[in-house]
């Protein structure tokens, strides 16, 4: 601030990460996006509780304070689906837990009220927006209120925050009262006293004593009206209100926010430490935004939506020639040219979703016959990235859709050739039709037959290749018998996994609500939910090639 000149900052990020300014760190993207609106940020990074020092080193905000628990919610960094506390933090330097409290969102906000009365507290990032109504949380086993609430801030921005985080600011800078925001798209505020009318749906309240069946019916009017409608609910005896979702970056305002001047790299005070999420990500390309697979366990459609928006050409080999300047001398291996699912790059639907259509995925049950996708379009990307002077290999390290790869022999032949690595990353989840029916995944024998193509090319090719399957053990409707037959599966196919993802029921998923509520999302009916004991079965059965300690 000194070296600026600058007498105060107009917004003040705290997060809980460390800070990396990079593209794919929530906290820098939204400081450099404010900053190229004129605004004066600054960071402060994983404020140590202990003392006050850390909150009061920046002073007070002119406009407001933006609150992060950071990349993930707290609770998930900090425990294991079997509520165990991690061993590492991948945000944190060297790795190092406990940088940022539990619920960091809230306990961020509570100092903050604390030092700075009548200061607006804006909440964004992951946390804050899959908390933003009514939720199960997995780790009280109860249902909580919205943080917004529970946290006395004043706003919670959810999703992608670039739009409207630009417009609280404007409308602040402008002399408007955070109680006066009330209609801006992708955020959730106290509903002001005299909205008498309430036009839109009113969400089951008084959360604290909600029953099972009631919050059941509470989660499918929310997904069935969310994308479109206002919705309200009563949360700590006051009413908030949740407006639509944020229009979609289009991809000229996407190649906009790709282009700020990001360091690429965390803060100097962490020299000679290293940030493991940085690292894995550092070499990466984000192509695109959203994810219309409508997986029942993912909360990518509930924060980032179902859009998809995509970066050029232009724009990406851009981003990487400054990339390869970092690498005098040595070409660049690129880890990833993709995002939450690789080959949706370029895709789109052919009608005005979502007001023409009521499907919560554009994949299953089915691909949806208006979704207009070309494989070809994601393997001409990579080509062109792989021809930018400086760059050496090009890997896809991001999710794929099998079911959708299936449509192209080309592509699947370039993956195992050239762009897949030594290991190609799966997500068949599990091998049932029951399971993988609630869990909202196809069928597995389009993963069958995407690893059939991909192998004889491979074969082809003269080339030894992996493809490393993610499954998913505890998910409910998933039981012995279910986990038995893929372990049959398993063994017939000579597939050998390290890892298995153990089910956690995370904020907002309609996972989550059949597994706190017992009920199947469609029909209503009694669900099996694995206890922990069942679930840790589950998993030695699936690990069927390792012995028992």
């Amino acid at each position: 601030m000194a070296a600026l000149g600058w007498d105060g900052l107009d917004v003040i990020l705290v997060t809980g990460d460390a800070y990396v300014d990079h593209p794919s760190f929530g906290t820098a993207v939204i400081g450099r996006v404010l900053e190229a609106e004129g605004y004066k940020v600054g960071v402060i990074a994983q404020p140590d509780l202990s003392s006050d020092a850390d909150l009061l080193r920046l002073g007070r905000p002119r406009l407001f304070f933006g609150i992060s628990s950071g990349n993930m919610d707290s609770m998930v960094n900090h425990y294991t689906a079997q509520r165990k506390l991690r061993n590492d933090d991948a945000y944190s330097p060297d790795g190092e837990i406990g940088k940022r409290p539990n619920r960091a969102t809230i306990i961020y906000t509570n100092h903050i009220r604390r030092l700075f009365k009548d200061v607006t507290v804006v909440l964004g990032g992951i946390e804050a927006s899959l908390r933003r109504v009514a939720h199960y949380d997995f780790w009280q086993d109860k249902v909580r209120a919205s943080v917004l609430a529970d946290s006395k801030a004043d706003i919670i921005v959810y999703g992608m925050a670039e739009k409207a985080i630009v417009e609280i600011a404007k409308a602040l800078d402008a002399g408007e009262s955070a109680s006066e925001l009330q209609d801006i798209r992708g955020t959730v505020v106290f509903a002001a006293s005299d909205d008498n009318g309430f036009h839109g749906v009113m969400l089951p309240s008084n959360v604290e004593s909600i029953d099972k069946l009631t919050f059941h019916r509470g989660t499918q009017l929310f997904w069935q009206h969310h994308l479109a409608d206002v919705l309200y609910q009563i949360n700590g005896g006051r009413l908030i209100k949740h407006n639509p979702p944020a229009e979609t970056l289009t991809p000229m305002e996407l190649e906009r926010v790709y282009a700020l001047p990001f360091e690429r790299k965390p803060h100097p005070c962490y020299e000679g430490k290293t940030i493991p999420a940085f690292e894995q990500i550092q070499a990466s390309i984000t192509s695109h935004r959203g994810c219309y697979g409508g997986c029942n366990f993912c909360s990518i459609a509930a924060h980032q939506g179902r859009r998809i928006s995509s970066r050029s050409q232009a724009s990406i080999r851009a981003e990487v020639a400054k990339l390869t300047k970092d690498y005098k001398g040595k070409k660049l291996t690129i880890t990833d040219v993709g995002g939450p699912t690789a080959n949706m790059y370029g895709s789109h639907c052919r009608l005005d979703w979502p007001a023409s259509c009521k499907r919560r995925s554009c994949l299953y049950p089915s691909i949806c016959p208006n979704l207009v996708y070309d494989q070809e379009r994601h393997l001409d990307l990579l080509r062109e990235v792989k021809q930018v002077s400086g760059v050496g290999n090009v890997f896809v390290a991001s999710g794929l859709r099998h079911d959708m790869a299936i449509a192209s022999s080309a592509y699947i032949q370039a993956l195992a050739s050239k762009y897949a690595g030594g290991r190609l990353k799966l997500a068949p989840e599990h091998s049932e039709t029951e399971v993988l029916k609630q869990m909202g995944k196809p069928s597995i024998d389009s993963y069958m037959s995407f690893s059939e193509q991909f192998f004889h090319y491979c074969k082809r090719a003269g080339l030894k290749r992996q493809i490393i399957p993610y499954l998913i053990v505890g998910h409910p409707g998933a039981d012995l018998n279910s986990a038995l037959a893929m372990r049959r599966w398993l063994i017939k196919n000579r597939i050998k996994v390290e890892q298995v993802q153990e089910f956690t029921p995370t904020p907002m998923t309609i996972s989550t609500s059949m597994y706190y509520t017992g009920l199947d999302f469609e029909t209503g009916k009694p669900i099996h939910v694995p206890k922990p004991s069942e679930l840790r079965k589950q998993k030695e059965l699936i690990m069927w090639h390792k012995r028992r300690q």
